[in-house]
């Protein structure tokens, strides 16, 4: 006979994720979780925060984070809240804001290592090919250029955006920690704008800074479909040619069997 212990093993806890990389265009868009220490000020993404219809807490911060929709953007500014841009330059220069401070959380990852090369390709598999970026990492001078951009941490009142709305909310607990008093962010970020609510330096409708990869060529993206834009006048006209060519070639089909 065998005697089999039934003593129960502890359950071990899961192994911890190196990084995480996201699609720009997702929920989580352009908030990438590289390895190595995070960002000194920012908080961790991943963990969600405390949220309210009016207000947002950030977690081990004291105080709170005014929550506005896009719609309020531009009495913020005539307020005197001065715009804090942390979009990264591939977003920004499609469509870069009038008036606002330009200092991104996150850049992409210049190095060309096999590691990096394995997140990239990784990013680009994992949607970058259709929405466009890539893999990013934090901005180890973030802290430094927004201090030395906006030196009046009492008096300055920052609103804070981006194109998603998260990582702008990870910049605020950021703002906060570092010491700065008046703080608000966009829920949603730019993309929750309507046309022409937010003004750009070249004109240009502030929620094409959120689109790339071969959505935007094919004008497959929310933005291009109210205004047609995009390969052959967006996806519809594509639908419509693709379905030109199927019917011509049913005629051809029945024209071949009965003669």
């Amino acid at each position: 006979h065998f005697m089999l212990s039934t003593t129960p093993r502890a359950p071990t806890a899961p192994a911890a994720r190196k990084f995480e990389t996201s699609r720009p265009g997702s929920a989580r868009a352009g908030i990438p979780r590289p390895a190595g220490p995070p960002l000194p000020g920012v908080r961790d993404t991943a963990a969600p925060a405390s949220t309210s219809n009016s207000n947002v807490t950030c977690r081990a911060v004291a105080g709170k984070v005014r929550n506005v929709p896009a719609g309020e953007f531009q009495n913020l500014v005539k307020d005197g809240y001065t715009v804090l841009d942390v979009r990264p330059h591939t977003e920004r220069e499609k469509a870069p804001l009038v008036n606002a401070v330009e200092i991104p959380l996150f850049v992409p990852d210049p190095a060309m290592s096999v590691s990096s090369l394995i997140k990239k390709s990784t990013a680009f598999g994992m949607g970058g090919w259709w929405l466009g970026g890539t893999h990013m990492i934090p901005n180890e001078n973030f802290a430094a250029e927004v201090q030395a951009s906006i030196p009046d941490k009492e008096a300055a009142k920052v609103l804070v955006v981006c194109q998603k709305g998260l990582r702008s909310l990870s910049a605020c607990e950021g703002l906060a920690k570092l010491g700065y008093k008046t703080i608000a962010w966009v829920n949603g970020g730019l993309d929750t704008a309507m046309a022409n609510q937010i003004p750009t330096k070249n004109g240009t409708d502030v929620r094409y800074g959120g689109i790339g990869g071969m959505s935007e060529i094919l004008g497959w993206t929310e933005v291009q479909q109210e205004t047609g834009a995009g390969f052959a006048g967006g996806y519809q006209n594509i639908l419509k040619f693709a379905g030109l060519i199927l019917a011509l070639d049913l005629v051809w089909f029945l024209w071949t069997l009965f003669t």
